[in-house]
């Protein structure tokens, strides 16, 4: 892993397209990653939240992991999502991404005890980074409390920081809380910020994020990429406003559904729509009655001519 640089910029926790059999879809994945690459993202983290990581076995996430990296995509641009419920699981998924150099990890809290205390959320982090114990190892703290119900807390940085300095690269907020963001950046303002949406992007890169890890950078990677480039510039705050409008009216749908399915529409690809149980995938007509109104209430069309 990295030695001295954060990722930064825009990243994408990558849809994972599945098989007909179920299975994920290799081949799939690796087009995608690559498209996502070429349209804006500066690097990708897999196995997030949007990934349906949860949905996918130990083997399965190592696997793809591996198909990416064998098909020429840099290790250092991958940020893969490692954190389960288990401890033992998430070293297992850690140790893996740090031998194959990845740029870092992307860790939930252990999500299935609900109001553990704040010692073992700690101990949870410091026994992963000893048992790993490599001085490659890049952890980026995923605050997700709406899924995990186990926060990411200032005293919980603080403690991990002190005792890890080297370790903790920085943290995804997807609370949904700017304020929340800006107040941990302020305490912390040598690790990496990422909030989760491109609609705080712009302010968070004027307080000193690093970037934003956004569901919908599936979609619109390279409008991200634009404002991200173009912060400074005299139209950001109008690619500010462009990239919210389109955020807002794609989460109208399920999230991992309706990105799916604009993937789908895009490349005329239904096999696309497939997602794993609990989750249901929209039916044709809600697909199109969805793109449709994408176009109608965001004048959103996936760019065609960078899709392969």
């Amino acid at each position: 892993m990295q030695d001295t640089t954060h990722l930064s910029g825009v990243i994408a926790p990558v849809l994972t397209p599945f098989a007909e059999d179920g299975g994920p879809d290799s081949d799939r994945f690796i087009e995608h990653c690559e498209w996502l690459l070429d349209d804006g993202c500066t690097a990708l983290a897999p196995f997030g939240t949007t990934s349906e990581a949860p949905s996918l076995g130990l083997d399965e996430r190592m696997e793809m992991l591996e198909d990416l990296i064998d098909a020429g995509i840099d290790p250092v641009r991958l940020m893969p999502g490692t954190g389960t419920p288990s401890l033992a699981d998430t070293i297992v998924l850690t140790q893996h991404a740090v031998d194959l150099g990845c740029g870092g990890v992307l860790v939930l809290p252990p999500y299935f005890f609900k109001d553990p205390e704040a010692e073992g959320v700690f101990r949870f982090y410091a026994e992963l980074i000893e048992e790993v114990g490599d001085h490659r190892l890049r952890l980026y703290l995923y605050h997700i409390p709406q899924m995990t119900a186990v926060p990411i807390t200032v005293d919980l940085i603080d403690r991990l920081v002190s005792e890890f300095p080297d370790e903790i690269a920085g943290l995804k907020d997807s609370s949904g809380n700017m304020a929340n963001t800006l107040s941990l950046m302020e305490a912390f303002p040598h690790l990496a910020f990422f909030p989760a949406s491109e609609s705080f992007l712009l302010e968070g890169l004027k307080r000193g994020a690093a970037g934003c890890i956004s569901a919908t950078a599936n979609a619109q990677a390279r409008a991200i990429r634009e404002l991200f480039d173009g912060a400074e510039s005299g139209t950001a705050k109008q690619m500010q406003e462009r990239v919210a409008q389109v955020r807002s009216e794609i989460l109208k749908a399920p999230t991992i559904p309706g990105l799916k399915a604009i993937i789908a529409h895009a490349r005329n690809d239904p096999q696309w729509l497939i997602v794993r149980p609990p989750l249901v995938a929209m039916k044709p007509a809600q697909q199109a009655n969805f793109v449709d109104g994408l176009k109608r209430g965001a004048n959103f069309s996936l760019n065609l001519q960078n899709i392969t």
